[in-house]
C-alpha cells in the first residue's frame, strides 16, 4: 500500500511543473497512508473537517514541517480553531466569513494565507461568490488588513466536458487577472487553487499554482 502511494506521487510529480504545489487531500485517509505520502515527499496536507484534522495533527506532531490547508466549508463558530491550527484556508466563501476571520486574526495577531472561493459556473451544491458578487465585494475585502489574501479557489460542477472544464478554469484565471489589474493593496491574486483528481491537468494548463489531490493518490474513500 505504501509503495503504491509513493508510486502515484512520483507519477503525478512527473506530470506537473515544479512550481505547482501538490496538496494531498486526506479526509478519511488513515495516518499510515498520510505517513506514506510524507515519506514520498508530500509536505502539504488538506483537510475539510476540523475535528478529524485536529486528531490527525496530534498524531503527526513528529512531522513538524507539514503545512496544513483547510479546504472545507468553514462555519464562523469554528473560525478561531481553524485559524489556530491551519497555515492556509482555501474556502473563504463570503464577505461575512472573511470579516469574521479578519477580526479573529487581529485578536490572535496573525496574518493567515487565504483564498477567496468563487463559483465561475452556477452550482447550487457549492459555496462561494458568484463573479458579480465578488467584484462588488472587492473594495470591502481589500480593507481586511489582517488577512493575507493570496488569490482565488474554485471547485467546478460535476459532469463538465473536457472543453468546459478547461474553459471554466481559464475563466477563474482571467478573473484573478482582472482583479490584479485593479491594484488593490491587500488582494494579491498571485495564487490559484484549482484542480482535483479528475481535472488537475486542465487546471494546470489554465494557470493553477496549487492542486488538491486525494483519490488519485490514496484510492477510493470508504
Amino acid at each position: 500500500m505504501t509503495d503504491l502511494i509513493a508510486q502515484k506521487i512520483t507519477e503525478i510529480n512527473a506530470q506537473i511543473p515544479a512550481d505547482v504545489r501538490l496538496i494531498a487531500i486526506t479526509k478519511q485517509v488513515s495516518i499510515e497512508k498520510m505517513r506514506a505520502a510524507y515519506q514520498a515527499g508530500i509536505r502539504d496536507f488538506g483537510e475539510n473537517r476540523l475535528q478529524e484534522a485536529l486528531a490527525k495533527q496530534q498524531q503527526l506532531q513528529d512531522l513538524s514541517d507539514i503545512t496544513w490547508h483547510f479546504i472545507g466549508h468553514l462555519q464562523t463558530n469554528k473560525a478561531k480553531k481553524v485559524l489556530e491550527n491551519f497555515d492556509w484556508i482555501h474556502s473563504v466563501d463570503s464577505l461575512k466569513l472573511a470579516q469574521v476571520l479578519n477580526k479573529i486574526s487581529g485578536e490572535l495577531a496573525i496574518h493567515p494565507k487565504v483564498f477567496l472561493q468563487v463559483k465561475v459556473l452556477p452550482d447550487p451544491n457549492k459555496y462561494g461568490w458568484q463573479i458579480e458578487e465578488l467584484l462588488t465585494d472587492l473594495s470591502q475585502l481589500n480593507q481586511l488588513e489582517n488577512l493575507n489574501i493570496q488569490g482565488l479557489m474554485t471547485i467546478l460542477p460535476l459532469g463538465l466536458s473536457d472543453l468546459e472544464t478547461l474553459a471554466a478554469f481559464k475563466k477563474t484565471q482571467e478573473l484573478a487577472d482582472q482583479i490584479k489589474q485593479e491594484n488593490f493593496a491587500h488582494l494579491s491574486m498571485s495564487q490559484l487553487s484549482m484542480g482535483m483528481s479528475g481535472d488537475y491537468l486542465f487546471a494546470i494548463q489554465a494557470g493553477a499554482t496549487m492542486i488538491r489531490l486525494g483519490q488519485i493518490i490514496f484510492g477510493e474513500r470508504n
